[in-house]
Formats: structure tokens, C-alpha cells, sequence
């Protein structure tokens, strides 16, 4: 089946950006003149997704302003013959079907996943993360539903990393089936060093069969009483296959802030309209190393 559907978990307090999250959602900290969430949602877009169900929290509405058509600013724009700024500024409401499902209670990434199942319904649907920004054309949503429709099965988005930095991350052990390809046995959470499975760390995107609600909700909380995707996913690939696809492109970690502006700087030195004077302030700045 078509993959129409997106659910992106938002809930979480971000609180390695506090405090400025004190007052605005981590989602919707800039890269450059765009949110990060706005960058998840383009390329879920650009995949065919058609709806996307964000996953909030009480005190987050200002997620659910952005991508609502803000109709005083555009006629003003209008009015003022500013067509490219009007364009920007319509872009978020244009890219998809966004509604909202409330997460009460910070019960664990699964949990989460688990509120969207009604929205959701009898259908595959992708899971992204929007701390991972992943930087390619086409993206890496788009690239991992042409390998889902493949081998007509789940898709987890993996990279590999050093493996000295490995017991930070969710980890696969898989079987290779081509180049980029894993047929997924088994997943670890954040291993003992010497006891990886493998050097392929999790990425924030899942291409996932509806069958994964049912095993969230069967699957018991964890000692932080948090239902763990991770688990359920373990329990899903006893009876449905899941492939893990190295993804081509640059992944950048928006949920830090030292990612956050690592990732602005590249954007900025991508982008035609800022690539000179970001070139000019890192020669500006080269005096203070």
C-alpha cells in the first residue's frame, strides 16, 4: 500500500535547549528561516506522504499555529507585491494534511507512537523523528519507500558510525541482503562496549506496518514506566520482516545545540541566497580558534 501517512512524536520537553524551551517548542528552533519540524514535514512531503500526525503535548500549541495559514501576514505580503517572502511564508500550510493528537503523559517514544494508531488506521506509515535532519535529494523518506515497496516489508533507517561511539545508540544485527540492505534479527538498545552487534546505529526514520500497534500495546512499560518502540519492534519481527536501509545522505543532530547550529551552518553554506556571507562569517571567526 501506498505510504499516505506520517506520525511525528513532539511531546518531549526538550530540555538540552532549556531554557529557551521554556517559551518555544525544540521543534520549532530555525535552521536558518525554517523550523526544524518544517524540514521533517517537506520531506515527508516530497515522499507522497499526504497526511502528517504530530504527536504534542499540553502548552505546544504554537506547533499547531505554524502550520495553519496565518491570512493577515499573507494579505499584507500580498499587498505589498512581496511574492517570495508570501511564498515562504504559505509553504508550511501547503505541504501536507497536518493534524494533532495530544500525548499527555511523557510515556516513552512507543507510547507516543501508539497515541497516533485512530489517525493512523489499517495502514503502513513512516515514523520520523524530527531531531534527525537528513540532508539529500531525494530524501531519505522517499528513498526508504521505494526499497519498502521492494521487499514489501517495514523499513528502519540505519548509519554507520565509529565504532567507539556505538554504546550511545540503538543498534541493529542484521543480515546483509545487498549493498545498503539489512534484513533486521535483532535490535539493542545503547550496548556494552565489546557486545555491538553491529556498527548500524538507528536512525529517526521508520516505515512501519499498522500491525506495530498491536504489539505496543502489548508491550509491558519499562522500568521508567515507558513503552519502548524499540521492544515492540522486537516483538514485530517474530512474525513480519524488517529491513534495515542505509540511507544516502548527511544526517545532522537538530536535538542538540551544538547539532542544531552545525546544521544551520550547513544549510547556510548549501543555500545560494546565504552561501557568501556564511563563507565570510567563518573567516570572520577563524581569528578566535
Amino acid at each position: 500500500m501506498k505510504i499516505r501517512k506520517a506520525v511525528i512524536p513532539a511531546a518531549g520537553l526538550g530540555t538540552r535547549f532549556l531554557p529557551v524551551t521554556m517559551s518555544v517548542p525544540k521543534e520549532l528552533l530555525p535552521i536558518i528561516d525554517r523550523p526544524l519540524l518544517q524540514y521533517v514535514v517537506a520531506e515527508a512531503a516530497e515522499a507522497g506522504v499526504e497526511e502528517v500526525i504530530i504527536v504534542t503535548s499540553p502548552g505546544k500549541e504554537s506547533i499547531s499555529d505554524y502550520f495553519q495559514p496565518h491570512t493577515a501576514l499573507e494579505q499584507r505580503l500580498a499587498a505589498s507585491g512581496d511574492q517570495e517572502l508570501l511564498d515562504r511564508v504559505a509553504e508550511a500550510a501547503g505541504l501536507a494534511k497536518v493534524s494533532f493528537v495530544l500525548q499527555h503523559e511523557a510515556l516513552g517514544l512507543g507510547h507516543a507512537v501508539l497515541m497516533a494508531k485512530e489517525a493512523v488506521g489499517d495502514e503502513p506509515f513512516v515514523v520520523i523523528l524530527p531531531d534527525d535532519i537528513i540532508a539529500h535529494s531525494p530524501g531519505a523518506i522517499a528513498q526508504m519507500v521505494q526499497v519498502s515497496e521492494e521487499v514489501n516489508a517495514g523499513v528502519i533507517a540505519v548509519e554507520e558510525l565509529p565504532w567507539e561511539v556505538i554504546h550511545n545508540y540503538g543498534v541493529v544485527d542484521g543480515t546483509p541482503v545487498s549493498d545498503r540492505l539489512h534484513k533486521i534479527k535483532g535490535m539493542v538498545e545503547k550496548p556494552p562496549r565489546d557486545q555491538e552487534p553491529s556498527n548500524l546505529t538507528i536512525v529517526g526514520r521508520y516505515i512501519l506496518p499498522p500491525q506495530i500497534f498491536q504489539y505496543l500495546e502489548n508491550t509491558r512499560p519499562g522500568a521508567k514506566g515507558e513503552i519502548q518502540l524499540t521492544d515492540g519492534l522486537l516483538a514485530l519481527i517474530h512474525d513480519h520482516d524488517l529491513y534495515a536501509y542505509q540511507f544516502v545522505g548527511k544526517r545532522f543532530d537538530g536535538g542538540t545545540p551544538m547539532g542544531l547550529l552545525r546544521a544551520s551552518l550547513a544549510f547556510a553554506l548549501d543555500r545560494e541566497d546565504t552561501k557568501e556571507e556564511a563563507l565570510s562569517l567563518l573567516r570572520e571567526f577563524q581569528d578566535w580558534i
